[in-house]
């Protein structure tokens, strides 16, 4: 419902408003009694939203957030109906997508007329509510206690839409009154997915729990407790989904035949090509028309099609149960995660392997950050050396993959927590801390560097890599990127290294594209292809200003440096540096992100390698999944389209083989909140 709110749950990066209409001295300030809120999680407490009445009868909201050095600053007024409708919204401040200004109001006409950043529109009044694209989170209590009055026929909303809500089961959790006593519900329109919210006992709104929680005062730490429960109710939503996906019907033997195949170890496509999938293996690849197939095997004809191992996102924080049964409806059978909750991971492993989990298969690090106010939210936070050797042991100790350090992180820490996590047998990569170039990251043992922007501090000044836990790592970046000359002899020796040493390198240039290079007024190419078949409210939230220009910059020399990051990943490329796609986002970005690196200098072939076969040798899964090869796990893609004259046919499932699975691409995007093919 608040973008803002859903766009945090679900991406970690984001960007701090720098320059906005309306500064933070100018907004409301609470009065003394204001009901108030805390935005908390595991890490601690990242910010506080108030609400109070007006004399007039107004209903005011306050929100100040600093989520990891990013910034959110916004205040809104409410003015409410006879009928308890909202009839006029003014939000001010800045998010971390930038300017917060939006208006709603209905004038004497009934007539609804509203203006954010990104959109504005009017249509009549009557029996809808509008839902506001920002603002403070807590204002979605309004929106809330309305679905509950409207009962099962939900609500029409503006500027388009329809939501409702269930209430669930009722628990008790304690506070500073004592115990109370608290329902789950799920409302549906919003998103994708139903999204959970918590209502107290007299079925108003309570608050929200999740990765970050927004909750009373005095209640932060319920924020775990009531995670847990609604992550066990999403779980018994999707179990369903998945035995009726992972059924015996839909392992039966599949001959592809006809189709263009590619083949990511040699790195080329190969035309009229038949595959015989049978008992979750390859067990016959050839030319078309001449394998035999058993009795009972489903023929699938591939004229026209393209035939591929099933993509990779090398940089998925997983935990959400229906963003990975999208993952898979977009044609994602593996990924890793760079930082996921220990107890999260362990309970997709588990799920998953019993079939109660519709899910890709793949590997996950925790994150390893400094006790900061700026540490990373679902870290394991550490005070010294000793301490971050025993968070890389806690990580070995419950059978996950790797370590990823964070910004926040005491430099001189890395590299004897580094050595005991290779000892261990454990991966090491991460953002760079702050006072570190991704070189020294590298020499004190990191095995990858995430985040392109972490690359480019190579060649930033140092007053920016000394603050670089702070939105100092994109607005270096940012300012002084489009000057950086990629082909200096001090860059051409940072690639030359990072090569010699096997660096890995995880751009997520997809994260940075929206923020540095869009104006709000069309969606960035991430997304636009799936506007048609996303909800309102998804497609409306995807439309950002981009991050707020500062220091006498204009939204060209965003771009300029964007294309330097761009082109910073053609050199690494060039020098033999290894490339892994990954998104940081929903896993929708994933094509677009190996359009990107079609356009920093890789072939078609070549990036396609960098979400299939090199990412399944990194995480040592190569002898299993990552190409179509007799023997290894059937995790293979159907799609329409040549993909070797458009990786955009990517986007085109028709079929995915999860472990062996025949799964039709139309079900599981229906199943997973998309209407229909992207284009």
């Amino acid at each position: 419902m608040r973008r803002v709110l859903l766009a945090s749950l679900l991406i970690a990066s984001a960007a701090v408003a720098g320059g906005a209409s309306t500064l933070k001295e100018q907004l409301l300030a609470p009065p003394a009694g204001a009901r108030h809120f805390t935005i908390s999680s595991t890490a601690g407490k990242h910010g506080d939203v108030w609400s109070w009445k007006l004399p007039d009868g107004r209903v005011a909201y306050r929100m100040s957030m600093s989520l990891r050095g990013w910034v959110t600053e916004t205040d809104e007024l409410v003015t409410l109906g006879g009928d308890q409708r909202p009839t006029a919204v003014a939000i001010r401040g800045y998010t971390d997508s930038g300017d917060a200004t939006e208006d709603f109001s209905v004038d004497g006409t009934g007539t609804a007329r509203w203006k954010t950043a990104v959109d504005a529109g009017s249509a009549p009044f009557a029996g809808k509510r509008y839902n506001t694209y920002g603002g403070p989170w807590l204002a979605s209590e309004m929106d809330v206690d309305a679905l509950v009055a409207a009962g099962d026929k939900g609500l029409d909303l503006l500027p388009t839409g329809h939501a409702a809500i269930s209430i669930g089961q009722s628990v008790q959790i304690d506070g500073p009154g004592g115990k109370k006593t608290v329902k789950l519900a799920f409302i549906r329109g919003y998103g994708f997915s139903p999204s959970p919210v918590w209502l107290d006992a007299d079925n108003r709104f309570f608050g929200n729990a999740g990765t970050i929680s927004l909750l009373p005062a005095g209640y932060e730490s319920d924020g775990p407790k009531l995670k847990d429960i609604q992550d066990k109710a999403t779980a018994a939503m999707v179990r369903d989904i998945a035995h009726r996906f992972l059924a015996p019907a839909n392992r039966t033997p599949t001959l592809v035949d006809n189709v263009l195949l590619f083949d990511s170890v040699a790195g080329r496509y190969l035309p009229n090509r038949a595959v015989l999938i049978s008992n979750g293996k390859v067990t016959a690849v050839g030319a078309a028309g001449t394998l035999k197939a058993p009795a009972g095997t489903t023929r699938l004809d591939g004229r026209g099609k393209t035939l591929l191992p099933g993509l990779w996102d090398s940089h998925q924080h997983v935990g959400g149960d229906w963003n990975l049964l999208q993952n898979v409806a977009t044609g994602m059978t593996n990924y890793r995660s760079p930082g996921s909750d220990i107890d999260e991971a362990l309970s997709i492993y588990k799920r998953r392997a019993a079939g109660d989990l519709l899910a890709p298969d793949g590997k996950v690090s925790v994150i390893i950050d400094r006790k900061d106010p700026l540490a990373a939210q679902g870290a394991l936070t550490v005070s010294s050396a000793a301490e971050a050797i025993a968070a890389v042991r806690k990580i070995k100790a419950a059978g996950l993959w790797g370590v990823k350090f964070y910004t926040s992180m005491n430099p001189a820490w890395i590299a004897p927590a580094a050595a005991e996590a290779h000892r261990l047998g454990l991966h090491v990569h991460g953002h760079v801390p702050a006072g570190m170039r991704p070189l020294d990251a590298v020499r004190a043992g990191y095995d990858e560097v995430t985040h392109i922007n972490f690359i480019m501090m190579q060649a930033m000044p140092q007053s920016v890599v000394d603050k670089a836990n702070t939105a100092a790592r994109l607005e270096g970046p940012a300012m002084y990127g489009k000057d950086v000359d990629l082909d200096s002899p001090m860059m051409k020796a940072f690639y030359a290294e990072l090569a010699k040493r096997g660096t890995i390198i995880d751009p997520t240039l997809t994260v940075w594209e929206p923020l540095m290079t869009s104006d709000g007024s069309a969606l960035s190419p991430e997304y636009a292809p799936f506007a048609d078949a996303a909800p309102p409210s998804v497609v409306r939230g995807w439309r950002i200003g981009g991050y707020p220009l500062f220091g006498g910059l204009t939204r060209d020399d965003f771009r300029k440096s964007f294309d330097k990051m761009v082109a910073l990943v053609g050199k690494l490329h060039q020098a033999g540096v290894r490339i892994v796609a990954g998104t940081d986002g929903y896993g929708l970005e994933l094509v677009r992100e190996l359009e990107l690196y079609e356009v920093a200098g890789l072939t078609n072939v070549q990036a396609l390698q960098t979400a299939t076969i090199i990412p399944a040798r990194m995480t040592g899964m190569a002898d299993r999944v990552g190409s179509i090869v007799v023997g290894k796990t059937a995790d293979i893609i159907l799609v329409d389209g040549d993909v070797s004259k458009d990786l955009g046919n990517l986007r085109h499932v028709e079929t995915v083989f999860l472990d062996g699975y025949r799964l039709n691409g139309a079900a599981l995007r229906e199943a997973s909140g998309l209407t229909g093919m992207p284009k």
